[in-house]
């Protein structure tokens, strides 16, 4: 685990931008951000924009899937594709993947099932989830926090194989989850916007991976259910949108499960004893398809997959 910081002295300038992130008229901004964003290129300027915007960004250009000329407007590319092959999926069976290309915020455990800690920080598993039933299963479970700069890939991945049960979208905050700001803000990542997908691995049982929106992140869609869009739900506070799948889709590891409209984090929490995680320090970079586990159990569950 990465060691935590301490949360129990700010700075006086903590202080100040803590209070000017509070004021901020965080999603307004994000709607106008994203708006932006997606106004229309034309053509002959799209190669020259978006260079520069990849550029300033540090962008690799060259994974991705179409040539700059190709993306309409600066969203488009921000969530552009890979070419096929640019993220390859590891051979070995038991492989655990991670979900999103970017930077490890911190590995750990859901420490005796209520608490799991970020950058010293403790909030709920069940807070984060807004799933009773699903922090109870998961109580005690390994947990990878992945971070996305805008200069990552944007679009997320199943870690396992499996079956997505649900999605719920639990409306928040839209604080900025980069850098110091995780020390100033207690519970952030349970605080902001998230979309949770709950899935039900063939070989390690439940799981879950949520998607943290951020300052310009508002938009979080899920690409296995078009109803998991959670584009113009910017609500502070609000109810939380679940669906539970009656028959609910297949995923194999690697297979696209959202994409994030701009940058910020993903929470993955897998149940306890089925899955060991790989020591991943702190600030290390990680891709998707790379493996960062594996899983402890030798042999499929059978009552599982005869349901599949």
């Amino acid at each position: 685990m990465c060691s935590p910081l301490s949360t129990s002295a700010l700075s006086l300038g903590d202080r100040i931008l803590r209070a000017f992130w509070r004021c901020l008229p965080k999603h307004a901004l994000s709607r106008l951000l994203g708006a932006i964003w997606r106004i229309p290129l034309p053509r002959f300027v799209r190669g020259p924009v978006l260079s520069l915007f990849a550029r300033t960004c540090a962008i690799d250009v060259g994974a991705a899937e179409k040539p700059l000329r190709e993306y309409g407007s600066v969203h488009d590319f921000f969530v552009r594709r890979l070419q096929p092959g640019a993220r390859p999926i590891p051979p070995e069976a038991d492989a655990i993947l991670c979900p999103a290309d970017g930077r490890i915020v911190e590995t750990g455990s859901a420490t005796s099932g209520k608490m799991m800690s970020a950058k010293g920080m403790e909030f709920s598993l069940r807070e984060l989830l807004a799933d009773a039933e699903a922090a109870r299963q998961l109580e005690g479970g390994p947990y990878a926090i992945v971070y996305l700069s805008p200069s990552d890939y944007h679009r997320v991945h199943a870690p396992i194989d499996g079956r997505v049960m649900a999605w719920l979208h639990v409306p928040g905050q839209l604080f900025s989850v980069a850098g110091a700001n995780l020390r100033r803000e207690p519970r952030l990542f349970a605080r902001n916007e998230r979309l949770v997908t709950l899935l039900d691995g063939d070989t390690v049982g439940p799981c879950a991976c949520v998607m943290v929106a951020a300052f310009g992140v508002g938009d979080i869609s899920a690409s296995y259910d078009g109803e998991g869009d959670a584009r113009h739900r910017h609500v502070a506070d609000g109810a939380v949108l679940a669906k539970r799948f009656v028959s609910p889709p297949r995923v194999r590891k690697g297979d696209e499960l959202g994409i994030f409209h701009l940058g910020s984090t993903v929470i993955v929490v897998f149940a306890p004893g089925q899955v060991e995680l790989s020591p991943l320090p702190c600030g290390a970079s990680v891709r998707v398809g790379q493996s960062i586990g594996r899983v402890l159990r030798g042999q499929p569950d059978i009552a599982r997959a005869s349901q599949s």
